[in-house]
């Protein structure tokens, strides 16, 4: 489809007019007040308003530096001040003539407005006759049908302003301040442009209140991802129904039947061995001397107290437990990690540690801030920092499976499964040079949960990091198996737990929302949870590795014959 731009109003109304030699009279503007063109004035008073800034901060750093009192200005300095408020003043002015302007410009277009309902026919009609014309493929493609989303005459209208780029598409929702209609103009207009249709996105049926400003920003739809139950897990003597949100054939299967051989056996214990979440900032100082006075500060147990009373302002929830300080020259890391209830608490732990960086401002005034984060933490990358120390909820969850079910519900045996282990897990990651990937498939299950329960799927990179041991007791007939997590990054409250479907899904766990008797166990629970599917997870699979089903499993039920590229909702 031929996809062509709202001419503009003053173009399309002279084109209709016949040619003559009268001229028209130009409408004032509110910049021809100014003694120079509007970008040269603009471009004085922006580069004054800058400059003078850039030119005080540095005075007052030298002073700060140099323990001269602020109130004392020189001329200099008074000038540059006084530059600085006169730019200010402008260039909010500017703003009010910009807006000014602009309705004086739409009272000057009466010719276009009264043209307008025929210019909307004509464009529709225009777009129905046109087509893109493809570059000829080896065999013809028939085009693309755009579904319009929008009904109204008013929408047509935003939908050519958004195509023509002078209705910015992030700021539909606070023009119109209807979500839902803002996702289906932004739609339309994205299917005008592109040329290709969103057919089988779904548009209706969701909450896009929900979302703003918080899960995310110029939505066109949502995914639909399939949700599937594994279970019960038999857990620390409770069952649990785990949702699972995949895509992947036999994943939710191959689950359900571990749960169903730990669940056989007696069930798995599980044991939360630390609960802190980290954020690192980097700072620079002039000498490494300088900067490895600030480590022994930090490290030093005698200011631990007043670190965590300026760190705990930042919530009645967060609750500093150590710092640990790593240098690199004269660049020192600060790990700061803290409790955060049933949060995942990136958010909280942030805030903590810009007030102790604050606070730390009046001992060392030449220390300079790089970042709030400086990838110590770390967030979303695999680190051996995670592995070692942990970061979130660092779990161990076991389970002693019986011969008879190995043989019976695993189809497989004990012996086949420790060697299995020890040369795929143990000894095949490490000449991987895996970091925290000992295990068959922990990402499967910690993704699929993710995905069903509203946590951040990216943290899945450390939150997957699992160390899988098998071995065989009771004379070797039975076996032991474990997961060890040292970095499971979940949180019952904020973020995508609030919406629906995946509120539900941690209500089917029994952990929505924060715990009041308990702040943190609901978060503790959920990451156990997780642990514990791991295992059922890590058991199923080894075991249809090591009986060989592993390829008939997938040829069976992960491979549909059915096409079902046009069945959408």
């Amino acid at each position: 489809m031929d996809l062509r731009r709202r001419p503009p109003p003053n173009a399309t109304a002279a084109a209709k007019r016949p040619t003559t030699t009268t001229t028209t009279t130009t409408p004032p503007k509110a910049s021809d007040a100014l003694p120079l063109p509007l970008y040269l004035t603009n471009a004085i008073f922006f580069t004054l308003f800058f400059s003078v800034a850039y030119y005080l901060l540095h005075r007052w750093r030298d002073k700060i530096r140099t323990s001269t009192p602020l109130h004392l200005l020189t001329f200099s300095e008074i000038s540059a001040i006084v530059s600085l408020i006169a730019s200010f003043i402008y260039l909010l002015g500017f703003f009010g003539i910009d807006f000014v302007q602009s309705f004086i410009a739409r009272n000057s277009n009466d010719a276009w407005e009264e043209e307008e309902e025929n210019e909307q026919q004509k464009l529709e009609q225009h777009r129905r006759a046109t087509q893109i014309l493809p570059t000829p493929p080896p065999q013809p493609q028939q085009p693309e049908t755009l579904i319009p989303s929008i009904s109204s005459a008013d929408d047509e209208e935003i939908v050519c302003s958004v195509v023509d780029g002078r209705t910015p598409s992030y700021s539909l929702e606070s023009r119109i301040g209807d979500c839902f209609r803002a996702a289906a103009i932004r739609r339309d207009a994205l299917q005008r442009v592109t040329g290709r249709s969103l057919k089988g996105l779904p548009l209706e049926g969701f909450d896009y209140d929900s979302i703003l400003g918080q899960c995310c920003e110029m939505p066109v739809g949502y995914v639909q991802i399939p949700v599937g139950v594994a279970g019960p897990l038999l857990l620390d003597g409770v069952q649990y129904v785990v949702p699972m949100a995949t895509t992947e054939g036999c994943l939710v299967a191959s689950t359900n039947r571990g749960c169903k051989a730990i669940s056989a056996c007696g069930g798995a214990s599980s044991v939360v061995l630390r609960d802190g979440m980290s954020r690192a900032p980097v700072v620079r100082f002039g000498t490494a001397k300088r900067a490895a006075e600030l480590k022994f500060f930090l490290e030093d147990p005698l200011n631990f107290d007043t670190l965590s009373v300026v760190f705990n302002r930042s919530s009645r929830f967060a609750r500093l437990q150590g710092v640990q300080c790593a240098m690199a020259g004269k660049n020192v890391y600060l790990r700061f990690t803290c409790s955060t209830g049933d949060a995942m608490g990136m958010n909280m732990v942030s805030k903590g540690v810009q007030n102790v960086l604050d606070f730390l401002q009046n001992d060392f005034p030449d220390m300079d801030v790089i970042g709030i984060s400086g990838n110590y933490c770390s967030d979303k990358k695999p680190a051996a920092v995670n592995w070692i120390e942990g970061r979130g909820k660092s779990i161990v969850c076991e389970a002693i499976i019986k011969e008879e079910v190995v043989t019976k519900v695993l189809k497989t045996n004990v012996a086949a499964l420790v060697e299995l282990n020890m040369l795929k897990n143990l000894a095949g990651s490490a000449v991987a040079g895996a970091l925290g990937g000992y295990n068959a498939h922990a990402s499967n299950i910690v993704s699929a949960i993710f995905l069903a329960t509203g946590q951040d799927p990216a943290q899945n990179v450390e939150s997957s990091h699992c160390i899988t041991m098998m071995e065989s007791v009771n004379e070797g007939r039975d076996l032991h198996i474990s997961v060890t997590m040292p970095s499971i990054e979940v949180g019952t409250v904020g973020g995508g737990t609030q919406l629906a479907s995946q509120s539900a899904c941690l209500n089917l766990l029994g952990v929505k929302g924060a715990s009041k008797e308990s702040p943190g166990s609901n978060s503790r629970l959920l990451a156990k949870i997780v642990a514990g599917a791991v295992l059922a997870g890590e058991l199923s699979l080894m075991s249809a590795i090591a009986a060989g089903q592993l390829v008939r499993s997938h040829m069976k039920y992960n491979r549909s014959s059915r096409d079902v590229s046009n069945c959408t909702s």
